[in-house]
């Protein structure tokens, strides 16, 4: 055990990671969940434009995509509840998986079947079910991604997955844009759901991993039932239910902060302030880009096309830095390019609009974030229990966007009130409070690794 915690490997069993049969699966799954996400958000309001749909109804659709954003309250179930016949044959993780895949499969073939001039209402809904099922996937997907290999994997893990999701994210931009210009947009979304197959065939091939109660999270359920039983007395259905209840619900929030203590409210903090730099500096990105006086070509040329490359490369790139030098450096690496990289964007509000410096700054962006985020997803991988991986993860994805997406709100007026230049000084400072944290979480670790290896050398 003290060996794992403290070993670092070389330049090739990191780069050797990306051969294990698990992390190339991560790039399939990565895939059909990077898919949905774009058809019923940028895709869909396109395609609703193109219909002649007005502006201030397709704002309101966009609504749908909300279901990312709460999908925590329905992680439990992902977690706890049997599906009738298919969890006997696929296990926990790889039935919801699959559930969710069908249901984003038959709520894409459903939208190309409506019309959304004389049958909004009916696309409307399907794109709902699509989302939900979309975030039921992530669900369950992440729950497995964590739960199937070690810890040491999961820099690998995440890395993959990011792969997957930017090509299925590519495939329903200017996939479905292509199709939707040499056919129709229905003949588009219903090849969309041709190409979602990719998802329950992963399914079929991979395993469930195996997952059970320990002592500890007994120990917690117990507690939270007794306590419960001695101050509410129920008939014998709703004691049950309430039973279940706590099970599912409110004993992965209390074994969380029951394993990490008073420390729990500095790794949430943390959690919460980590994306508030990058995403309040997305917010103004493309509007800077235009009032410099770069065109839409050279826009779209960069950031929708040699970014998203450049990304999946730090992405993976990550995934091997993560192998070799340990989770926490590269944690705070990550911390510090972002940063650094807001930085540039100041410097490059006060040049010509050349093409080379917005390739350069947005290259440079595009591969800090995608160093940073596979880092984080790994980091947060590793702070769950695998009793409860479905909700506890989905908790801590969920607490990363709130604070940064509430921030990211006042961009606009802190450009408006300032400059550019000042704006991308502020988002970069807004990366200094994690940075902060990140070494009080460093030495933590390092205070916790000391205790067990003295308790390791006391029991040898």
């Amino acid at each position: 055990m003290i060996k794992k915690l403290f070993q670092h490997h070389d330049w090739m069993e990191s780069f050797l990671v990306y051969k294990n049969p698990k992390v190339i699966s991560m790039l399939f799954l990565g895939f059909s969940a990077g898919l949905p996400i774009l058809l019923v958000f940028g895709t869909l309001s396109a395609w609703l434009r193109v219909e002649g749909v007005d502006k201030t109804t397709i704002g309101f659709v966009s609504w749908v995509a909300l279901a990312y954003g709460f999908k925590f309250l329905w992680s439990p179930l992902v977690d706890k509840l049997p599906l009738p016949f298919v969890t006997r044959a696929f296990g926990q993780r790889r039935s919801w998986m699959l559930l969710a895949q069908l249901g984003v499969i038959v709520g894409l073939v459903n939208m190309a079947a409506a019309d959304p001039v004389h049958q909004l209402q009916a696309v409307v809904l399907f794109a709902v079910i699509t989302a939900f099922s979309s975030a039921t996937q992530d669900i369950s997907i992440d729950a497995w991604r964590i739960e199937a290999i070690d810890e040491e994997f999961q820099g690998a893990m995440a890395g993959t997955y990011q792969l997957g999701y930017r090509l299925g994210m590519i495939v329903a931009g200017g996939g479905a844009f292509t199709l939707a210009y040499y056919y129709s947009w229905p003949s588009a979304y219903l090849i969309m759901a041709v190409c979602m197959l990719i998802g329950p065939v992963t399914v079929f091939f991979i395993a469930e991993p195996v997952r059970q109660l320990g002592e500890r999270e007994l120990a917690v359920e117990k507690a939270l039932i007794e306590k419960t039983d001695s101050e509410i007395e129920l008939p014998g259905p709703l004691q049950r239910f309430k039973n279940w209840i706590l099970a599912a619900v409110i004993s992965p929030f209390a074994e969380f902060f029951a394993r990490m203590g008073w420390f729990a409210i500095v790794i949430l903090s943390f959690i919460m302030v980590f994306r508030i730099s990058d995403i309040t500096l997305g917010v103004m990105a493309n509007p800077f880009y235009i009032d410099i006086g770069y065109t839409e070509l050279e826009i779209g040329l960069v950031t929708k096309t040699v970014g998203p490359f450049v990304t999946i490369g730090g992405a993976l790139l990550g995934g091997v830095l993560v192998m070799r030098y340990g989770m926490m450096k590269m944690l705070m690496a990550g911390a510090i390019l972002v940063v650094i990289t807001n930085l540039l964007f100041a410097w490059l509000a006060n040049q010509q609009a050349e093409l080379q410096w917005l390739v350069m700054v947005v290259g440079a962006d595009n591969l800090a974030a995608g160093i940073a985020t596979t880092t984080f997803i790994a980091y947060l991988s590793s702070l769950t229990n695998q009793a409860y991986t479905a909700t506890q993860y989905a908790l801590f994805s969920s607490i990363m966007l709130l604070l940064a997406k509430f921030v990211a709100g006042f961009s606009g007026l802190v450009v408006d009130q300032t400059s550019y230049t000042i704006f991308f000084i502020y988002a970069a400072a807004l990366g200094l409070p994690s940075i902060f944290l990140i070494m009080v979480l460093m030495r933590h670790k390092t205070a916790e690794n000391l205790e067990i290896n003295q308790e390791f050398v006391r029991e040898s």
